[in-house]
């Protein structure tokens, strides 16, 4: 019985040393630590509470994009989803009387459809889907601007709040929805055919079409699906300031495909965990945080932003490099 035990603890631990997550969380509990000793603030329960709020949007997007990057694919246009879904609830709930329980389904329905028409266009027409995606954001946005002139939906009604403001303990609710949907993404990667298949796609598209794979169909899914979470988080951020408006969701592209670079997902596909895109919108969320702690200009954020996508992607693809060359030595070594 007691070998029994210690063989799985020895194959638990050499499964700990395999995975990518290991080195990522690693990462994750230093900064954490640097952080905890760099600034007395840092541990404050309003800054911590402050800094997961933040993390729930980059990290529920970082999870939809994660999807889309195990295929291969990506979506550039999930921010302007987001912010055209929250406005598009925001004027049911002001401009139509709309129940604002309603509103909100109907704005993660406009999500959703959005999220699948980009599917359907990248997919029939078989166009790239980062060059679609450019398109797309700019019909969205467009769209933003012809809604409101420019101006922000005010008055949002206040019984809706509570789903960005509000704390369930001293969780901020945003965070519940992000670990709701990582459960969910999660079920769909592990335990189903579709997850299998996502994988496969991403390994390789043309082989997974010889064995049978609906690839476009799985394909129009996810964008399907992105959307959706993109709509969610756009309505979240709309119950948080409690007004909506056609800035929100600027910067969540790059941050997060920054994300799920940094949790392990690569940009080839077929390699990654959506889990690892939380942990990755978490090291972002800490630099950020860390750079208003110490009271550096806050449009140094995007900066920074973009400095640790560009690092990256380098480790991504010096990994891979140096990968490569292993396995070439290897074989050398072998036919020598």
């Amino acid at each position: 019985m007691s070998e029994k035990i210690i063989k799985k603890n020895i194959t638990f631990i050499n499964s700990l040393k395999k995975s990518n997550m290991t080195a990522i969380g690693a990462v994750l509990i230093l900064m954490i630590a640097l952080a905890s000793i760099f600034s007395p603030y840092f541990l404050d329960i309003y800054n911590l509470q402050s800094l997961v709020r933040d993390l729930a949007f980059i990290g529920m997007i970082g999870i939809g994009q994660s999807l889309l990057l195990l295929i291969g694919e990506l979506d550039l246009s999930v921010g302007k989803i987001a912010s055209l879904s929250g406005i598009m609830s925001g004027m049911m709930m002001m401009n139509w009387g709309l129940n604002p329980y309603l509103a909100l389904i109907a704005g993660l329905i406009v999500g959703l459809i959005l999220g699948y028409t980009n599917g359907l266009i990248i997919t029939k027409l078989r166009l790239n889907a980062m060059v679609a995606t450019i398109g797309m954001q700019g019909v969205y946005g467009g769209i933003n601007l012809v809604l409101t002139k420019g101006k922000a939906i005010t008055g949002i009604p206040s019984t809706i709040h509570f789903l960005g403001k509000g704390n369930l303990g001293p969780i901020p609710i945003p965070f519940v929805f992000t670990l709701i949907v990582l459960v969910l993404v999660m079920f769909l990667i592990k335990k189903t055919k579709t997850g299998r298949y996502i994988y496969a796609i991403g390994n390789n598209k043309e082989a997974a079409k010889i064995l049978g794979i609906k690839v476009d169909k799985i394909r129009g899914m996810i964008y399907g699906m992105v959307g959706l979470i993109s709509a969610l988080a756009g309505i979240l951020y709309v119950a948080r300031l409690g007004s909506a408006q056609s800035s929100i969701g600027q910067n969540w592209p790059m941050n997060s495909i920054a994300a799920s670079v940094i949790g392990g997902v690569a940009l080839t596909g077929g390699i990654g965990n959506p889990a690892g895109a939380l942990i990755g919108a978490a090291i972002i969320s800490i630099i950020q945080n860390m750079i208003v702690l110490f009271g550096v200009n806050v449009y140094w954020q995007s900066a920074v932003s973009g400095f640790v996508v560009v690092i990256a992607i380098s480790f991504s693809s010096l990994s891979t490099i140096i990968r490569e060359r292993k396995q070439r030595k290897i074989k050398v070594t072998k036919v020598s």
